[in-house]
């Protein structure tokens, strides 16, 4: 079910808790909530539907532009700083930030088995904004 996007900057400010099984539902919703932002948005976090769940969605243009789904994801190395400017489907407007070309994710599937993976470009770039709003940081 797709769910209005959350732009509380005090509810966006506070860190997500750790995804568990019982939010297959905050899954769905996620994924439902970016197909329909799709022309606007390329990637979500749980808190920007209003769950604070440690729960992201992108659009993985490496895989195609297919959906991926990360579980409490944690960014365990970087490289290759570079300033960027990004905007946010919860905030008006673009704002300057520090990203990384290259991170590497340990994350959970869908299925919550563990995973670990290395991105970089846009996807890291993507990974590393919605890893931020599980981390109560907004640009």
């Amino acid at each position: 079910m797709q769910r209005p996007i959350m732009t509380s900057r005090s509810f966006l400010r506070t860190p997500s808790e750790v995804a568990g099984p019982g939010d297959e539902q905050v899954i769905e919703d996620l994924v439902d909530t970016l197909e329909a932002n799709r022309s606007r948005c390329v990637g979500l976090a749980a808190n920007m539907i209003g769950v604070g769940k440690r729960i992201i969605v992108f659009v993985d243009e490496d895989l195609g532009g297919r959906i991926t789904v990360m579980l409490n994801p944690v960014i365990t190395a970087s490289d290759g700083a570079f300033d960027t400017q990004e905007g946010c489907l919860s905030l008006t407007g673009e704002r300057r930030t520090l990203r990384y070309r290259r991170i590497e994710v340990n994350y959970e599937d869908r299925r919550f088995r563990a995973r670990h993976a290395t991105f970089a470009g846009w996807t890291a770039q993507i990974i590393q904004h919605e890893v931020d709003h599980c981390n109560g940081i907004i640009i």
